[in-house]
């Protein structure tokens, strides 16, 4: 039987937990940047930049782990291939 709250995790290689933390660091930089937006709107002086490099680092770390996530899918794909072959 399926399981909602692992399925995905599983299917990135993450525990529940360890998936809940990263989407809750990324969920939590995207509120904290779009507050800043909200308030540069109002106060053009403040947080100048702050949305566009949230938006940059966001962007960059979600790449990065893409790339370790397909990275282990390829490792793990040879691993079950070797041992099919066995």
């Amino acid at each position: 039987m399926a399981n909602p709250f692992l399925d995905h995790p599983n299917d990135v290689g993450e525990t529940y937990l360890g998936h809940m933390g990263h989407a809750g660091k990324i969920g939590g930089a995207m509120i904290l940047g779009g507050f800043a937006c909200l308030l540069h709107g109002i106060f053009p002086f403040l947080f100048v930049t702050t949305g566009s490099e949230t938006i940059k680092h966001l962007s960059e770390t979600c790449a990065a782990r893409r790339a370790l996530m397909a990275k282990a899918a390829a490792q793990h794909a040879a691993t079950e291939a070797r041992v099919s072959r066995a």
